[in-house]
């Protein structure tokens, strides 16, 4: 088993390293089909080459520390760093903003208006009135103009 895929991991390799990976197929003037190799520039593979540094940076730091965080390549610093992110990233962030969202004030007036509600009901129980009547205003303190204006 293991065999098999080491060699199909070289196969992978010598198929990924091949000038003849970006060959393609393209009809000819006769109408038959003539092959062209296609090689990017040199410039275009500066960038791939960039990355497997990276990589092998990355590799070489999962090798001194088998526990990398991806923070630093000293251990003892990137445990630290990993700590503090976390902190503040997750349990600052979450305490301080469960805070602020609990202190914002009513949205929509929703409390104050039932409040104020609550007050004139024991007020209007208080006078004796009924609690609701079908008058929003009293008809009595209402100015009508006279009719004879009309």
């Amino acid at each position: 088993m293991m065999a098999a895929l080491g060699r199909c991991a070289r196969r992978l390799l010598l198929l990924r390293g091949s000038p003849a990976r970006g060959a393609r197929a393209a009809s000819g003037p006769g109408g038959g089909a003539a092959a062209s190799v296609v090689t990017p520039p040199p410039a275009a593979r500066a960038p791939r080459q960039q990355q497997h540094e990276e990589e092998g940076d990355m590799v070489a730091a999962l090798r001194k520390n088998p526990d990398y965080h991806g923070f630093d390549a000293d251990p003892v610093v990137d445990l630290w760093n990993m700590r503090l992110a976390f902190l503040f990233g997750i349990s600052i962030c979450i305490m301080v903003g469960s805070t602020f969202v609990h202190y914002l004030p009513d949205h929509g007036m929703r409390k104050w208006a039932r409040r104020e509600a609550e007050q004139k009901v024991k007020e209007r129980e208080r006078l004796g009135l009924p609690i609701m009547d079908s008058n929003y205003f009293d008809p009595s303190k209402l100015v009508l103009p006279a009719e004879d204006e009309e």
